[in-house]
Order: C-alpha cells, then structure tokens, then sequence
C-alpha cells in the first residue's frame, strides 16, 4: 500500500474533525496525544505524516512547524522538560551535595500528575518497542544530559565537556533509564520511588 493508501486507511479509523480544521490553539501536546493514539492502534510505521496531519485537521506545512519528523511527534514537551531540570539544577542549594542535587532535581522534575502517567506509560512503551523512535529519543536525551554535565561542571569548577561531568551526566541518565523501566514493566510500581532508588544507588557508588 502507498503513502496515500495507508492515510486513508489509518484516517478513516479515527474521530474527524468538525470543520475543515482544527481551531488554532492545536498545541504540540494536543499533536503528541494524537500520534500516541494512532501509533498505538496502527504501528509507528503504518502511520504517515499526512495521517497525523488529517487526524489533526492540520496541514502538513503546519505539522512541521511544529515537529521536524514524525518521531518528534512523541517529543512534544522534552524541551521543555530540559529546561525545567536546568531551572531546578541552577535553583539547587549550593551546600547539598552534587549528586544528592542531582538526585532531587531529577525526580523534581519527572513528578507527574497521576493523570498523565498512563500517557507517559504509553508513550515511553512505544519508544521502547520501535527502534526509530528509541533512536530518535537518544539524540535528545544528549540535551537532558548536558544539562547534567553543566551542573556537575560548575560545581567541579570543570568544563562540560570533561570526562569527570560527562561521566556524571552519562551515570546519571543511565540510572534514571534504569528507574524508568523499571516502572515500565511494573504497572502497579510509582514513578518517583523507582527513580529516586536508582539515582541514590548510583550516587553511593560515586561516594564509595
């Protein structure tokens, strides 16, 4: 089945819209709910991005204004989030220790409504089952990471680039992945517990 074919068909599947498009306030978020909705019923490689689009009574010019490929689609917020742990990282009292800093801003940060968990499950199931999308999650977690690396950096009176707060950065993601498995193949397990238990085991290791 071509590009056309596979729109149509996917399309047609799913709830349209009233009028010729949706209202202007569609958001990335409002793109992300969609795209996790029909790459779970369809598969991420069965949906196309004119599929997305017609879901979103949006154009595909105005698809890409808003993400840069259809993997982005599940990144809606990850920006955002970087920014937040950046905030809280630079917010951090100067007398806690690093990683305890770390540790908190960490979990600070990935503290979601209960409502917005079972998205979050969702939408980390299916990055963890399509390898384009866990490959496209990789490149930006480098963002997340040398967010780290920056805060480990000033307090190391280091460059981010380093080895000593590249290895930090790089141990710190390792752990909170870790953590969020973890959760991941738990669905009675909460979030902040799993990752606040794996970032305090990695930093009593650092400590030892």
């Amino acid at each position: 089945m071509d590009d056309a074919g596979k729109t149509a068909a996917v399309a047609q599947d799913l709830p349209q819209p009233a009028g010729p498009g949706r209202p202007p306030s569609t958001t990335r978020h409002q793109l992300q709910d969609i795209a996790i909705d029909m790459f779970s019923a369809h598969g991420y490689d069965e949906v196309t991005i004119e599929a997305l689009a017609a879901a979103a009574g949006i154009s595909r010019r105005t698809f890409f204004r808003y993400f840069s490929s259809k993997a982005d689609a599940l990144m809606a917020d990850f920006d955002t989030d970087v920014e937040r742990l950046r905030s809280v990282l630079a917010g951090s009292d100067p007398d806690l220790p690093m990683m305890d800093a770390i540790r908190h801003a960490v979990v600070a940060v990935n503290d979601y409504r209960t409502d917005d968990l079972a998205r979050l499950r969702q939408r980390m199931q299916l990055q963890h089952d399509n390898p384009a999308l866990l490959a496209n999650g990789i490149l930006h977690y480098e963002e997340w990471q040398a967010a780290v690396a920056e805060f480990a950096a000033g307090r190391l009176g280091q460059a981010a680039d380093d080895l000593l707060p590249q290895v930090i950065a790089r141990s710190v993601f390792g752990a909170a992945y870790a953590g969020f498995m973890s959760w991941l193949s738990d669905e009675r397990g909460d979030l902040s517990p799993r990752l606040d238990g794996a970032l305090r085991a990695m930093a009593e290791a650092f400590q030892a």
